[in-house]
């Protein structure tokens, strides 16, 4: 089987051409190496719920406040979960 050859600059179509000729290599890398790049997919029926990041984080921001008052509310006093085995 002969091996395909490269495809050449002129076999590109123009307006794929147009996206990619001033395209420049690890032009983010820097920024999401320092800030991270956290990406969660949502099922549509609860993006439908959120406008945009911003609603998710405050929602999200919401529940760990609630989580940390519960898991308080079921500690003990030495510090130890209640029910906790020795």
């Amino acid at each position: 089987m002969k091996a395909k050859s490269p495809v050449q600059p002129d076999d590109m179509r123009p307006e794929y051409d147009f996206d990619y000729s001033t395209a420049v290599r690890g032009k983010y890398y820097r920024r999401i190496t320092r800030e991270g790049a956290n990406v969660a997919v949502l099922e549509p029926d609860v993006a439908k719920e959120f406008r945009n990041s911003a609603a998710v984080n405050e929602a999200l921001r919401s529940l760990l406040r609630i989580s940390e008052t519960t898991r308080r509310l079921t500690r003990t006093s030495s510090g130890r979960a209640a029910g906790a085995r020795r």
